[in-house]
């Protein structure tokens, strides 16, 4: 049986239970003349048409850090090759995104992550939340993105990493100087001329957070945060947020990630972008799979593609640091040495102790963290 509702020309809508029986009794009982005839077969083919590609169209709900202007270009292209995948994006900071998932742990709304750290997806593996998958064309990419175990729980798209964006105009008009280590900015000299994100909401100031304390240890990092705090004028929850904030002018430095100052100096803000002699922390955007989604088959072409070298050639419009081996371009004015100074990330106790961290570093700093 065909339920339909049909508007026929003077006779309003017509709701009825259709069969090939039924069919002509509805014909004579309505005194449909031929022409409104017509009209009704067009219209019940369209219905007709209109429940396949309904049938036929696969929803995927994606949970994403990305920024936000990527999202339709990502989605584009990979509808140009999966015309019947549609993505719904769920976007938000690292550390939102990151407490949304856990937080639905155990009703889960999301079939793909895509773009979130992986220090936040090696939590959620731990939480059993991630559904293994090699995607096609995964042994292409570089090692150090990709998750060690045979299925991966997750595959990296990119990394960055983090720089001090220093306004050299605003910087001038307080007198300052430019610092060359992590250890400068605790100088009073900088006092309420800094910005950084806050790590609970941003991946961006988790991996600064993270790093800290992997290079200075446990009591000389939460030391030296002690001392930057001072200097901190706020909090930010974005990542990106303190660089554009000073290229914008509105503060002379902005802890952020280098890519983001790059491209804010190419625009044509007085930018110095810093790499701290201590080295910098860093982390890579990474995709999975939730366990337990009902579109797994979509979930996993989406994944195939999120491996590609198509992908990772958007990627590295936003990136400069990509998983595909001899994809990522020059970058004008990423600073040198940046690479060089990325320190020996330690994923594992990032993401073992990333409850612990946020909750100190909470305690401690949040009075200065901007609203939300």
């Amino acid at each position: 049986m065909i339920y339909l509702s049909v508007t026929l020309p003077g006779h309003g809508t017509a709701n009825k239970r259709c069969s090939r029986m039924a069919f002509p009794k509805i014909i004579n009982r309505q005194r449909i003349t031929m022409k409104h005839k017509t009209k009704f077969l067009a219209a019940l083919a369209v219905s007709s048409l209109t429940a396949t590609v309904a049938l036929s169209e696969t929803e995927l709900t994606v949970y994403t850090a990305v920024e936000a202007e990527d999202l339709a270009r990502y989605a584009e292209t990979f509808n140009a090759s999966n015309p019947d995948i549609k993505i719904n994006w769920v976007r938000d900071s690292t550390g939102i995104i990151t407490a949304k998932l856990l937080a639905e742990r155990d009703n889960p709304q999301a079939d793909v992550v895509w773009g979130l750290a992986a220090t936040s997806l090696l939590l959620l593996k731990s939480e059993g939340m991630l559904e293994p998958y090699a995607p096609a064309g995964v042994g292409d990419l570089d090692a150090k993105f990709v998750d060690g175990d045979n299925p991966p729980a997750w595959v990296g798209m990119d990394a960055w990493v983090a720089a001090v964006c220093y306004n050299t105009v605003e910087a001038e008009k307080a007198g300052l100087t430019p610092p060359t280590s992590w250890k400068d900015l605790t100088d009073p000299m900088y006092k309420d001329q800094v910005i950084m994100p806050n790590p609970n909401s941003s991946g961006t100031g988790f991996l600064d957070v993270s790093s800290w304390l992997q290079m200075f240890g446990e009591e000389g990092g939460w030391e030296y945060m002690d001392g930057l705090h001072e200097n901190i004028a706020r909090y930010t929850h974005s990542g990106s947020k303190p660089c554009k904030l000073a290229a914008a002018g509105e503060i002379p430095i902005g802890i952020s990630f280098a890519f983001r100052g790059a491209k804010s100096k190419a625009d044509g803000a007085p930018l110095e972008i810093i790499v701290p002699s201590e080295g910098v922390g860093w982390d890579m955007e990474a995709t999975a799979i939730v366990a337990g989604t009902a579109n797994l088959e979509a979930a996993q072409k989406l994944v195939d593609f999120t491996v590609t070298k198509e992908a990772n050639e958007m990627y590295n419009t936003g990136y400069a640091v990509v998983a595909y081996p001899g994809v990522a371009k020059p970058v004008e004015h990423f600073p040198e040495g940046l690479l060089d100074a990325m320190i020996d990330n330690d994923f594992e106790f990032a993401a073992n102790n990333r409850a612990a961290i946020l909750k100190e570093w909470q305690s401690r700093y949040d009075g200065k963290s901007e609203a939300k």
